[in-house]
């Protein structure tokens, strides 16, 4: 399969209607990690400065083209909206659940696109104008649970993951990234495609544009006295700042081997779950979070958890008067 494809101006500039929502995203490493052997994502920086380089069409056109894989998020956080709702299952005989989504969905009236994946799949719902995502994510998690679809969190493992994963976002937050479609996945080295189309470009994209697209009437009657369903949970948002091996001066107190689960030794690291990605239902491999055996001051989530998010899910938050 040919994994290098062209991308006009016209499909980028559509791709770019549909799918971004704000100029910050995510890159997916080229390389797997030496140790974990999983391809992380992480914000791109200017070279020699920690600005944030911003998404531009220049972007979307190497994404579709293969040449580099993005990560999109779904919150403005200017207006607290999104373009979009995507709803991720990778868990056995998550597809089933999927299918049973998109068919009630159709009885709404919302067509939602499937998109394969990985281990399951991804169903993508577009909105006309974008909507609140609070909003949104009641819509789908009450669906969820008149259908009996698992949740994921909240005590269960395997479920379904709704994007956003947030009502709203604070000044400097992200949420949390999916996969932009129609790119490469680098762990599986293959372009997933959605179901419906011819699996070229410009027909992918076509198809897309034709999906009827949920109106803010609409979700306000579908929402119209429902709030979101007791135990579900928010996931932690991603702070602006990225993640860097910092230690505590002075917070003796603290030693994160203490409070983490069973570790194993990895080249010069021990290796665990992170507490801030089991939070978010996260992590099911158990090897996110590196700590330094030399020097266990220093530790690191490879999936980009910060260490004020770490500390936060472990219950021992760090306090503006102690040192970073």
């Amino acid at each position: 399969m040919d994994l290098l494809l062209r991308a006009t101006p016209e499909v980028v500039k559509s791709y770019m209607a549909l799918f971004v929502n704000r100029r910050a995203y995510t890159l997916q490493s080229m390389r797997p990690h030496p140790e974990s052997g999983r391809h992380y994502y992480f914000r791109p920086k200017e070279k020699g400065s920690e600005r944030p380089i911003a998404l531009t069409e220049e972007t979307i056109r190497r994404h579709l083209e293969g040449v580099i894989t993005v990560g999109l998020y779904a919150i403005n956080p200017s207006t607290q909206r999104c373009k979009w709702v995507a709803i991720d299952a990778d868990y056995k005989n998550s597809m089933e659940d999927l299918l049973k989504l998109q068919y009630y969905l159709g009885e709404d009236k919302v067509q939602a696109a499937l998109e394969m994946s990985k281990r399951g799949g991804h169903l993508w719902i577009f909105l006309a104008a974008p909507l609140l995502a609070k909003e949104c994510r009641i819509y789908i998690h009450n669906l969820a649970l008149r259908l009996g679809v698992p949740v994921k969190g909240g005590g269960l493992r395997d479920g379904i993951e709704v994007f956003p994963k947030h009502d709203a976002l604070g000044a400097g937050e992200f949420g949390n990234a999916i996969r932009g479609p129609l790119g490469i996945h680098r762990g599986a080295n293959r372009r997933f495609w959605f179901y419906g189309a011819d699996y070229k470009l410009d027909a992918q994209i076509g198809y897309l544009n034709r999906l009827r697209r949920v109106t803010e009437s609409e979700l306000r009657g579908f929402v119209a006295g429902k709030a979101m369903p007791a135990g579900v949970g928010t996931a932690a948002p991603q702070a602006q700042r990225a993640f860097e091996y910092r230690s505590e001066k002075g917070a003796t107190a603290f030693n994160i081997l203490e409070h983490v689960d069973k570790v194993r030794k990895v080249g010069r690291n021990y290796v665990t779950r992170c507490p801030s990605c089991a939070q978010a239902g996260h992590d099911r491999g158990g090897d996110n979070l590196a700590i330094l055996i030399s020097d266990t001051r220093f530790y690191k989530c490879w999936a980009g958890c910060s260490k004020e998010m770490i500390r936060a899910a472990l219950g021992r938050p760090i306090r503006a008067s102690q040192p970073a």
